[in-house]
């Protein structure tokens, strides 16, 4: 008889992982016989209750395997089992280490990297082509698929038709456009409505991180490592863009969440363009119900960009520790190869997974009022597919730390080519 019995821990209870002594087992490769023994309880890590941990208690409902063991839920803040995870990986130790992790994608190749003998590859666990090719991209390492993709950070431009129609445009004049014409578009509807087109914090180079993967683009070179700053076209285009707004007045500035949040929901922005997670924020103000339309993300005005990209996301992966068989299991069975699933998942979270198969399904049909009848869903998993793949490598955010520095500059009147040749000098001395 199946046996999954939640058990959800406070992250102050996992004190594991801190009374890990000297004596405790070291982490092998995956062909040594450390995790190969099976066990009758399974351990996973997540963050977030309402998303994550709820997304893992909808698995456990719906896994349709043979395993005969428990899986319990351990509820961390992501910093925490980023940090855990280091202290873990980087002195060999596993005891009071998780068999199922979940990583956000952008941090995921700085584990894999590091420690990729830490990891049990699901390479011929799970059939990859299953999944959006940009997960992939994220999720593998050296010829091996370790991570099962998870959540969609598929971006998108939420427009409110009411302020656009005021203007004298329609939601098709907004639909596959670059961001050049967003910022014209964006000076008609200030002057038609008062309204500015969005909202940007300087502190924050989401925008920009988002421009330049239309493109196919990041801050590093294909291998990862090696920071691709200074003569970097495409982000050169994304600082000019992100420059243009500032300078046409389009732009609310905020410095937190709740200040972003605020001004869409008090109707003092006209879009946002931002990952599909934002949805119930937007629905949030339920006075404007059938005011707003998701469109596809602008692009960069450059050959071969598309307007498709994503901000955030998380994949599933695997320790190589004792248990990794029942681990892999669970996934399979569950995330990796369920349709039924992700559609509890739209259902019950509003989660948009990656698993290509899932958007035939019923829920992914579902019209959303809200946005005028749209069949939101539909068209987020479309757009999904569209996202170019890239590289995110080890240093995301610590090249975007100095990155911000570099804007100011840049904001502040510096020439663009010396500030991306200095962010380079200071990414290529810190990150040795």
């Amino acid at each position: 008889m199946k046996k999954f019995n939640l058990m959800f821990l406070a992250a102050a209870s996992m004190a594991a992982l801190a009374a890990c002594s000297s004596g405790d087992e070291e982490a092998s490769g995956g062909s040594g016989s450390e995790g190969s023994a099976d066990v009758d309880e399974i351990t996973a890590w997540a963050w977030d209750p309402a998303f994550n941990i709820a997304a893992l208690e909808d698995a456990k409902e719906a896994y349709n395997g043979d395993g005969d063991y428990e899986v319990n839920i351990i509820e961390n803040a992501q910093d925490d089992i980023i940090q855990k995870l280091n202290t873990g990986l980087s002195s060999g130790t596993t005891n009071g280490m998780p068999n199922i992790v979940l990583i956000e994608d952008y941090r995921a190749q700085s584990f894999l990297q590091a420690y990729p003998d830490a990891f049990h590859p699901l390479t011929d666990v799970i059939d990859s082509e299953d999944f959006a090719d940009y997960k992939i991209a994220t999720t593998s390492f050296d010829g091996e698929q370790y991570g099962l993709p998870f959540d969609s950070g598929v971006a998108a431009l939420y427009v409110r038709t009411d302020y656009l129609e005021e203007a004298g445009y329609s939601v098709e004049d907004v639909t596959d456009i670059t961001w050049q014409e967003y910022i014209e578009i964006g000076k008609d509807v200030k002057e038609a409505t008062g309204k500015n087109m969005l909202t940007l914090d300087p502190n924050d180079l989401a925008q920009v991180r988002m421009m330049i993967q239309t493109n196919g683009s990041w801050y590093v070179e294909e291998d990862g490592s090696t920071p691709n700053i200074a003569g970097n076209e495409t982000l050169e285009k994304g600082f000019e863009t992100y420059k243009e707004m500032m300078d046409a007045d389009i732009a609310k500035i905020v410095s937190d969440w709740s200040q972003f949040v605020g001004a869409f929901n008090s109707g003092d922005v006209a879009s946002v363009p931002t990952g599909n997670w934002i949805t119930p924020s937007v629905k949030q103000a339920a006075d404007q119900s059938g005011k707003w339309a998701v469109v596809p993300m602008p692009r960069l005005d450059m050959e071969g960009a598309v307007n498709a990209s994503n901000l955030g996301g998380s994949s599933w992966y695997v320790l190589n520790v004792d248990g990794k068989e029942q681990a892999a299991d669970f996934l399979l069975n569950t995330f990796g190869s369920n349709p039924d699933l992700y559609q509890t998942l739209v259902k019950d979270i509003g989660a948009l997974g990656t698993y290509s198969p899932a958007a035939e399904g019923d829920a992914y049909a579902v019209e959303d009022e809200f946005f005028g009848g749209q069949q939101l869903i539909t068209d987020l998993s479309t757009w999904t597919d569209k996202i170019p793949a890239v590289n995110y490598g080890l240093h995301t955010y610590a090249i975007e730390d100095i990155l911000v520095t570099g804007m100011q500059d840049y904001l502040n009147g510096a020439e663009l080519d010396t500030v991306l040749e200095n962010v380079q000098g200071q990414a290529e001395a810190q990150l040795k």
